[in-house]
């Protein structure tokens, strides 16, 4: 299912992309219904990279728990991006089948009218017949309803509070 987020800040670009990948940011963010796990800055001497890992910790319904068995719901999130050009992606997958549930995203943290914009434009896929369509739109509001959560966190920082 294809998805895409718009959010803009008052600080500059360059700022903006620096607080995104920092660990310690997302060490602070609360999120609902998602517990971090892991957060740590990947050092691979192109573009900053961060690596979240993540567990759903709010209520499932009957059909994902069945699809889940025993297992948790964690989930591997990377966000990358070129400190120097703003362009980057977004990429997310389930720890226990990445193949089943996963997603991809172009990102872009640019200057905006003396601010800065973020545009997100991905694909989240929930790769399992018959139902995995519904699954996506029971998802995908609760994926977009954080990435605005953190936004909105991000803006607060940068602006001092």
């Amino acid at each position: 299912m294809r998805f895409q987020a718009e959010h803009r800040f008052a600080a500059p670009a360059d700022a903006v992309r620096a607080l995104l990948v920092d660990p310690a940011f997302h060490r602070e963010l609360e999120l609902p219904d998602v517990a971090l796990l892991e957060a740590e800055a990947v050092d691979g001497g192109g573009p900053a990279v961060l690596r979240l890992r993540y567990e759903f910790v709010g209520s499932l319904d009957p059909l994902a728990r069945r699809l889940l068995g025993r297992h948790r719901l964690t989930w591997t999130q990377h966000l990358e991006l070129d400190p120097g050009t703003g362009e980057g992606s977004l990429r997310f997958a389930a720890d226990a089948d990445p193949r089943r549930l996963h997603g991809r995203a172009d990102l872009a943290v640019l200057p905006d009218d003396g601010g800065s914009v973020r545009r997100i434009d991905g694909e989240l896929v929930v790769a399992v017949p018959v139902v995995g369509g519904s699954a996506e739109r029971r998802i995908l509001p609760g994926l977009l309803r954080r990435l605005d959560i953190e936004a909105r966190a991000a803006d607060r920082r940068l602006a001092g509070g």
